[in-house]
């Protein structure tokens, strides 16, 4: 006893099929911009980058004579 797959089925099916899609999408549109928003509000939460030290100037060694 076999069951046929009617028009309406089909019908059925291919709007669900649509409407799943569609809210996939938009789900995964959501979480990430909302994973977006996360990593740059804790990005602009850290402290902001200081500047480089000052460079120390070089201690210079006095030259030694090769001819003592």
């Amino acid at each position: 006893m076999g069951t046929s797959l009617t028009p309406e089925f089909w019908e059925r099916f291919a709007v669900l099929l649509v409407l799943g899609a569609g809210l996939t999408c938009v789900l995964a549109a959501v979480f990430d911009d909302l994973a977006v928003r996360l990593l740059r509000g804790r990005a602009h939460r850290t402290a902001p980058p200081q500047a480089p030290p000052a460079r120390r100037p070089e201690r210079h060694h006095p030259r030694v004579s090769v001819h003592s």
